[in-house]
């Protein structure tokens, strides 16, 4: 508990936000500066990157030197705690021939202690993708009015970056990105690669700042370009609340933030108004009621979907007259591509850390293509770039040993670039999230059932994606180092890439939606969802920078409501 005497009998809070990840902390924020109290419930540990993260230990410090693990899935000195693919005592299930993994960080602050950082604004066409291609919906609302808050949004957080220029990928305006640094020798080899064959190569956005941020409670100092960003940041160089916007609403003192804090169900005052939520104690195994006049749900798209479906009395659970509520959920695609570049081995040695992650990317470039008819795939993919100086990759290594295998260990490293797919999944029929009928976790609430099938949409896509990458790879004279494989066995597992979206979809009308364009159910006016479960579609991009903008504009629409006393 990070709420000094906090008793759930006496506290009285305006607001109470369930979740402290991207969405749930920006709500803090702006509600507490707007002068509202609010009452923040997250399921895992307390965290405090300030006192927990070793940016600078060497890998040989660590276990088996930092190798993934179980426990530890992308590595010893990862900033996830507590959580993982699999979690003690808190499972989920699958359909039968279903393969879905969900990724839970059950500590403050959630996702954002290590997520992947890439901070791509959405287009036109990614808000109203049915008009294009006449799959899935389109959304209630375009980019003109998400736009504005990105504006503000990569201020609030600090986005490096530059413009790109191209169809569907927007620039943004004067004064919201911080300068980029300066590409890597394999990024500027591949950029030179990929524009001598049309596919445009641009700079990256990604939220590490490159200038100093300073606030009187929540200073940041710009990345120094030496520690891995997956460990956390105790200089606030790369964005994370538990650095930012949580001291921030903290320092108001209006907000009360209680961890380990399991919500287990949304508590009704009547069929179309909700009074607060009950929890469990994941310590104790004790359950609380709390209350308060709104309730914000930003628990993580799968998350905040399994309260729902285990809140209210009805068989289909919570704000679900439409039926929607655990449909239409997907992921983004996934593949990864490496190669040897013989040009690049035995290179001088020089500092090309850089900041954490790409510097420069591959933007989705063929949509006249698609538009035409000319490819057997509806949605768009991007490619993320790697290559650096670093361990080179088994594969790029002769059979040798000792002295000659150290000296191979020498010349391969920062001689392999890698090609990482990420693409957009088009809702089906086929994927969605249920209660499971007979199982129950430690604390007796039911868990997630998952059903996941990738379409032939996704499974074209990531061909395509392959004999791109490859093509490249061929025209630098590179070593392709991965099989060739079919689609089917390249692409990602559902849930892999950890882009859960959909499950509790924005529309137009209460019939075939769950939420309104600001992620207020159609069904119960004072319950609000702010993470990824509103996505009316998933877009090839990134999605934490637009679940931020849609979360800034729905609590922003929030205080209003409390100031005009209709949340009275």
């Amino acid at each position: 508990m990070t709420g000094a005497g906090f008793d759930p009998a006496t506290t009285a809070a305006d607001v109470i936000i369930v979740g402290s990840g991207a969405a749930g902390s920006m709500a803090a924020w702006s509600l507490t500066k707007a002068g509202l109290r609010c009452l923040m419930l997250e399921a895992g540990r307390d965290y405090d990157p300030q006192a927990e993260v070793n940016m600078m230990a060497p890998e040989s410090d660590a276990p088996l030197r930092g190798a993934s693990t179980p426990d530890k899935p992308f590595g010893y000195f990862d900033a996830t705690v507590g959580g993982g693919w699999e979690v003690e005592g808190e499972p989920y299930t699958m359909r039968e021939g279903t393969d879905f993994r969900w990724y839970r960080s059950r500590m403050l602050g959630g996702r954002t202690n290590h997520w992947g950082r890439h901070a791509p604004r959405w287009g036109p066409y990614d808000f109203k993708p049915f008009s294009r291609d006449g799959l899935g919906v389109d959304w209630p609302i375009g980019y003109d009015d998400v736009a504005p808050f990105y504006d503000r949004v990569e201020r609030m957080i600090g986005v490096n970056g530059g413009r790109i220029e191209l169809e569907n990928h927007p620039d943004s305006p004067p004064g919201c990105l911080m300068p980029p640094p300066k590409p890597r020798i394999p990024e500027m080899l591949l950029k030179a690669t990929c524009e001598s064959m049309g596919i445009p190569v641009r700079t990256a956005h990604t939220a590490v700042i490159t200038r100093d941020m300073p606030d009187k409670v929540a200073p940041r100092s710009a990345c120094f370009n030496a520690t891995p960003c997956g460990r956390g940041c105790t200089i606030g160089a790369m964005f994370q609340t538990t650095t930012s916007f949580l001291p921030m609403a903290k320092a108001t003192g209006r907000l009360t933030i209680v961890t380990d804090a399991m919500v287990s169900k949304v508590l009704m005052a009547s069929a179309g108004r909700a009074e607060g939520v009950e929890y469990v104690d994941r310590k104790t195994g004790a359950r609380h009621k709390v209350k308060a006049r709104a309730v914000i749900v930003a628990g993580g798209t799968c998350e905040t979907t399994r309260l729902l479906l285990n809140s209210g009395d009805k068989p289909g659970g919570l704000a679900n007259s439409s039926g929607q509520l655990g449909r239409n959920l997907t992921d983004s695609t996934g593949a990864s591509f490496r190669a040897f570049v013989p040009a690049l081995a035995g290179r001088p040695r020089y500092n090309e850390d850089g900041i954490g992650g790409q510097h420069v990317y591959i933007p989705f470039w063929l949509y006249q293509e698609q538009k035409r008819g000319e490819l057997d795939f509806a949605r768009g993919y991007h490619f993320e770039i790697g290559g650096r100086f670093g361990i080179p990759p088994a594969a790029a290594l002769p059979r040798v040993w000792g002295a000659d295998l150290k000296k191979a260990v020498r010349t391969a490293s920062g001689a392999t670039i890698g090609m990482t797919l990420r693409g957009e999944m088009i809702p089906n029929k086929d994927t969605w999230c249920e209660i499971d009928p007979g199982v129950k976790d430690r604390f007796g609430i039911p868990v997630l059932r998952f059903a996941f099938r990738w379409s032939q949409h996704e499974l074209n896509q990531v061909a395509h994606g392959q004999r791109t990458a490859h093509a490249v790879f061929k025209r630098m004279n590179a070593t392709i180092l991965d099989p060739e494989l079919p689609p089917e066995k390249l692409i990602t597992a559902g849930g892999e890439i950890i882009h859960e979206l959909g499950t509790a979809r924005m529309g137009a009308d209460a019939r075939s939606s769950v939420v309104d364009s600001y992620g207020q159910t159609w069904d119960v006016g004072n319950l609000v969802l702010m993470d990824g479960a509103i996505f009316a579609s998933g877009a090839h991009k990134n999605p934490t920078l637009t679940i931020l903008a849609l979360a800034l504009r729905a609590s922003e629409r929030l205080a209003a409501r409390f100031k005009s006393g209709a949340l009275a």
